[in-house]
């Protein structure tokens, strides 16, 4: 019951918002990746990002003024992801901060000898588990290059949905976690070797902190360069693929397709 009064609640207020042709093509012109969307798909895409809008509350951080074209860019990139799961999968939390540029979070870690380490940390983003994401912005944000920190911090949501941050989101039931385990495990051992060994990787070397790291990174490059990802790592694009009912590879590369 909840459930769908909040549904009605954020679809009545994405109603109120009016939003001319031309923004939505400025915005989304600085978001090459979103021709990989087939045509009929874009409009859902925009609703779903005024009803993101309603329901979530961005702050700037530092000084910073959110505009209402990073706010569209924001929201139409954190809804890529789960355009055909639903934004009930960013339930439970509303906040995000949007600083400009990196910004600093002091960490502390205690060594094998029980000695705390204090120091601080230059990220570009972060995702609290039943808290808010937090963003760099610049004027390159959602240029692609393979890195995208909006994509990557809601691919960590994704991941907390199920109560673990481990790269093993909750699966809808028609796929089987057996076959996600025996795509993603080869290929982060596989891709951590690479690191290791000093190889200049084509996908981002990030991927080989932490599993729930490799996850938000094949998830960034399932939407901006899902080409590379296929060729890479062919089974981790097919989970991902049918994960998030997307298939932009079969568009990359093609006329209008920005590329």
């Amino acid at each position: 019951m909840f459930s769908a009064f909040r549904k009605w609640r954020r679809r009545r207020a994405a109603s109120r918002m009016q939003v001319p042709p031309e923004q939505w093509n400025r915005v989304e012109a600085r978001l090459p990746f979103l021709a990989y969307l087939p045509p009929d798909e874009l409009p859902t895409l925009r609703q779903m990002a005024l009803e993101f809008l309603a329901e979530k509350e961005v702050h700037g951080a530092e000084g910073l003024v959110v505009t209402d074209d990073m706010l569209l860019s924001i929201a139409l990139q954190a809804c890529l992801p789960v355009l055909h799961i639903g934004l009930d999968a960013y339930a439970g939390w509303i906040g995000i901060v949007v600083y400009p540029g990196d910004f600093v979070i002091p960490r502390s870690i205690v060594d094998e000898d029980g000695v705390v380490h204090e120091y601080d940390d230059e990220v570009l983003g972060e995702a609290w588990e039943g808290g808010p994401v937090i963003l760099s912005w610049s004027e390159d944000t959602g240029a692609v290059d393979g890195i995208n920190v909006v994509i990557h911090e809601f691919a960590h949501k994704l991941d907390m949905g199920n109560g673990e941050v481990d790269g093993f989101p909750a699966l809808p039931p028609d796929m089987s976690p057996e076959a996600w385990a025996a795509a993603f495990q080869p290929a982060y051992d596989d891709f951590c070797q690479r690191v290791d060994d000093g190889e200049d990787t084509a996908l981002d070397p990030y991927g080989a902190d932490h599993p729930s790291e490799f996850f938000a990174v094949m998830s960034e490059a399932f939407f901006e360069t899902p080409g590379l990802l296929r060729h890479e790592y062919p089974d981790v694009y097919t989970q991902l693929s049918r994960y998030y009912r997307q298939e932009p590879a079969t568009r990359e590369g093609q006329p209008g397709s920005g590329e």
